[in-house]
């Protein structure tokens, strides 16, 4: 059975995990799509429902046999992909998929998906903020913060080629907005 997918992508920091987690607290009958990664598991994550954590190797062999709807090597020898078998797992349960995914990702499954998928792009209200964001989470050194924030610059000049954009600038006022187009859009027959 097909279902349909909700992206949500965004650059880092933006807020689109906190608001996927948000919709997936509502009763729209989603189920979140794992995405896999190569990158090392950070303290406060669990493999299998934060990502699929895997080495270098074990990505490389998976794009080889062909087992990603999407994949992009984000970083040198940073993979981060989501596994055909993922939306199959959860179409089967005849639930739609929610994806947290970075914004070449996101436009990949949407083209795949065409009108079964909305995409939403969470926009930051600005570079500043984005940057005190990141900052805040004390997860980044100042290389990786300007990596990130260079990245982020060029993300946001495709947020047009998504279905929504949305600025994340009061975080409820963000949740009411996404919850009010996934709403919409889950209504719809297609």
């Amino acid at each position: 059975m097909d279902g349909k997918v909700v992206i949500f992508s965004a650059p880092s920091g933006a807020g689109k995990t906190t608001i996927v987690k948000e919709m997936l607290n509502q009763e729209f009958g989603l189920e979140f799509s794992v995405s896999a990664c190569s990158r090392p598991m950070r303290a406060n994550e669990v493999d299998g429902k934060d990502y699929y954590f895997m080495s270098i190797d074990e990505f490389k062999d998976k794009i080889e046999k062909d087992e990603f709807l999407e994949w992009e090597e984000v970083y040198k020898d940073q993979f981060y992909g989501t596994l055909r078998s993922e939306v199959d797992r959860i179409w089967a349960k005849g639930k739609d998929v929610i994806f947290d995914v970075d914004v070449v990702g996101g436009i990949n499954i949407k083209k795949i998906y065409g009108d079964k998928a909305l995409s939403v792009f969470i926009m930051p209200p600005s570079i500043e903020i984005l940057a005190e964001r990141l900052k805040g989470r004390s997860t980044e050194d100042e290389v990786s913060l300007k990596k990130r924030l260079e990245k982020a610059k060029h993300e946001l000049s495709f947020a047009d080629e998504f279905d929504v954009q949305i600025v994340n600038d009061d975080l409820e006022v963000a949740i009411d907005e996404a919850s009010a187009v996934v709403f919409s859009f889950l209504s719809v027959n297609n």
